[in-house]
C-alpha cells in the first residue's frame, strides 16, 4: 500500500467575539440539534458527508461504540436540512477546561456550493460557544478549535478563516492511501 503526505491544520477561536458569522442561505435551510443519540443517523451523516474525502476512522465503529460516543456528556450533533433533507452536520465534543472541539463538519456533496456550509459552520461555532448554557455540568467555553486537512474540500480552509478561526498548528504526516469509500462502497470513483 502506498502512502501520501497529508497536511493537517489546526485552527481556533479564543473568544465568542472571534466568530464572524456567514449570511444565511436563501431558501428553507434549517439547523436542528439531533437530541436523541442515534448511531444509525450519526453513521449516515459521517459516511455521506465524508465519503468522497476519505473519512475512514469511524467506518469500523460498532453500533455500541457509536452509542457510547454519542452518550458522552456534551457531545452534540447539529444537522442542516434543506427543505427537510439532511444536507450536512457539525459535531461538537467538549473537552477539559472549557475547550470545545468541532470534531466533524461538512456537507453532503449534493449540497456543497450553495452557501449552506458557511452558515452551518457559523451556527455550529456559536453552539460551541454557548454549550454550557445547554449543559450545566460543563464549564463555560473558553476556546473552540478544529482541524482540517489537505484531503478536505478546496474551500474548507477559507471557510474556517472567514468565520474567524486562526491557524495555530500545522503538521505533515504520511498516511496510507485509501479508496474513496463513499456513503457505501463504490459510490464515488477512486
Amino acid at each position: 500500500m502506498s502512502s501520501a503526505p497529508v497536511t493537517t491544520w489546526s485552527l481556533e477561536q479564543t473568544s465568542p467575539a472571534d466568530l464572524l458569522p456567514a449570511a444565511a442561505p436563501e431558501g428553507d435551510v434549517r439547523i436542528v440539534r439531533a437530541e436523541v443519540p442515534s448511531p444509525e443517523f450519526s453513521r449516515f451523516l459521517y459516511a455521506s458527508v465524508g465519503g468522497d474525502i476519505r473519512w475512514t476512522d469511524r467506518l469500523g465503529w460498532t453500533y455500541a461504540r457509536w452509542q457510547e460516543y454519542l452518550d458522552r456528556s456534551g457531545v452534540e450533533t447539529w444537522v442542516a436540512y434543506d427543505r427537510g433533507t439532511p444536507a450536512g452536520y457539525v459535531e461538537l465534543e467538549p473537552q477539559d477546561d472549557g475547550v470545545v472541539e468541532i470534531v466533524y463538519f461538512g456537507l453532503i456533496p449534493a449540497f456543497r456550493g450553495r452557501r449552506i456550509g458557511g452558515h452551518l459552520l457559523s451556527y455550529g461555532a456559536a453552539r460551541a460557544w454557548d454549550l454550557a448554557e445547554r449543559r450545566p455540568e460543563r464549564v463555560p467555553t473558553k476556546r473552540v478549535w478544529l482541524h482540517t486537512c489537505s484531503k478536505d474540500g478546496e474551500h474548507a480552509m477559507d471557510n474556517y478563516q472567514r468565520r474567524g478561526f486562526r491557524l495555530f498548528d500545522t503538521k505533515v504526516e504520511l498516511e496510507p492511501e485509501t479508496a474513496t469509500p463513499g456513503p457505501w462502497p463504490g459510490a464515488y470513483p477512486a
